[in-house]
């Protein structure tokens, strides 16, 4: 894959998942990251797999490699001034500033656009937020369970209507998907500084995220009180455009929206050929008006069978569907495989998988690399900046650098 970043800098003063996992979706593009971490603890997503938070014992820190892979990390502390000098000068040299601190840590630590820009006038700023840059609410954190699962309406809109309690989101499915907002954002945002010279403050949050993601029903509610209602799936009025059950409890998923045009195909693959002209199917009006005799037949035709059974006899047909998968078979679907979504990342004594970030270019995915240990790259980039071993022995004396 062609690094369409390739010299680009950028300085990652943040932690958790949002606002890095959208840096590293840079450093997936061929941007060099510098992920700023503090010299004593470091991100705390580095404890999430052993605190206890996370279920299990895992001997990877998945959570930490999947949103911060392909990075280098230098263990600075940016209250000391010593710290900050190293900060500055990495950021006189970065194209991109990203953070996820809260309005009062960035004034405290002079982190505010003002701060960055005295530095170097050109830097794209770029803030990761829980409810958004204006308004009351600026000030308070938020995490994704919150303020986008919950507050952005998609735990409400995806809970079944006989739950005894809203659904629980996946780990950090918010954030992912606001930090691939964030990471767009920004290249965005380089490529406006190339065409016009000024550099943009970027601002993307979880909230807002949210709302985007449910735009469909956001919008409707602006029409109707509650926006678009859960359809169960026996009243879809579509049943080819349905999930149906087979023998060994999976689950079959039929997107056929033009149903007319599938309907013979589908009923001869799945062995019903005798539907095609039964009255009360042969067309979409029909199906819909007996609607509960078509899907109570095709239920029962799923049942029959076994899923292997159901992907061989629906193998060929035009119409799409998909099994229901788990996180371990995505990990082995033949498309998931052949596209390069999920990567191998070796990390010396023994290989791993990651997720890769859904862009390409140039017909390829990226190669990725593990993620840095907290300070792994602190000699590295210090000798890069012109500091002398001397000078950075008597800066990790001082504690402000690891």
């Amino acid at each position: 894959m062609r690094e369409v970043l390739r010299g680009v800098k950028v300085v990652e003063v943040a932690q958790w998942w949002f606002a890095p996992c959208a840096a590293t979706l840079l450093a997936e593009w061929g941007a060099d990251v510098v992920k700023v971490e503090h010299p004593v603890h470091g991100d705390p997503i580095r404890g999430l797999t052993t605190s206890g938070a996370m279920p299990g014992s895992f001997d990877i820190n998945f959570m930490l490699e999947q949103s911060n892979h392909g990075k280098r990390s230098i263990g600075l502390d940016i209250a000391t001034p010593a710290g900050r000098e190293i900060l500055d000068r990495l950021i006189e040299q970065a194209d991109v500033f990203v953070t996820s601190f809260l309005p009062d840590v960035r004034r405290r630590l002079r982190l505010e656009v003002e701060d960055v820009r005295a530095v170097n006038s050109r830097i794209i700023y770029a803030r990761g937020h829980g409810q958004g840059d204006r308004g009351a609410e600026r000030e308070r954190g938020g995490f994704d369970s919150v303020s986008f699962w919950a507050r952005g309406g998609v735990a409400h809109h995806l809970t079944p209507l006989d739950a005894s309690s809203p659904i629980l989101p996946r780990p950090s499915f918010g954030d992912g998907i606001s930090g691939l907002s964030l990471a767009g954002a920004i290249a965005a945002a380089l490529f406006g500084r190339e065409r016009h010279g000024e550099p943009s403050v970027v601002d993307v949050s979880l909230l807002g995220t949210a709302a985007w993601v449910m735009g469909p029903d956001v919008a409707a509610a602006a029409l109707t009180p509650g926006g678009l209602p859960s359809i169960p799936r026996q009243a879809g009025a579509n049943p080819l455009s349905n999930l149906y059950r087979t023998a060994d409890d999976r689950w079959i998923w039929l997107a056929m929206l033009q149903a007319d045009r599938h309907w013979p195909e589908f009923c001869h693959a799945i062995g019903r050929p005798e539907f095609i002209d039964d009255e009360r199917f042969s067309t979409a009006v029909a199906r819909a008006t007996n609607l509960a005799a078509c899907l109570a037949e095709l239920d029962a035709t799923f049942a029959e069978l076994p899923l292997a059974a159901w992907q061989e006899k629906l193998g060929g047909i035009d119409g799409v569907w998909a099994v229901v998968q788990t996180a371990t078979e995505v990990l082995d679907d033949p498309q998931v495989q052949a596209n390069g979504y999920v990567a191998e990342v070796d990390y010396g004594d023994r290989r791993h998988r990651l997720v890769v970030g859904p862009a390409q270019f140039d017909g390829g995915p990226p190669e990725l690399k593990p993620a840095p240990g907290a300070g792994e790259h602190t000699d590295e980039i210090l000798l890069e900046l012109g500091r002398t071993w001397d000078e950075i022995l008597q800066l990790k004396v001082d504690g402000a650098v690891t």
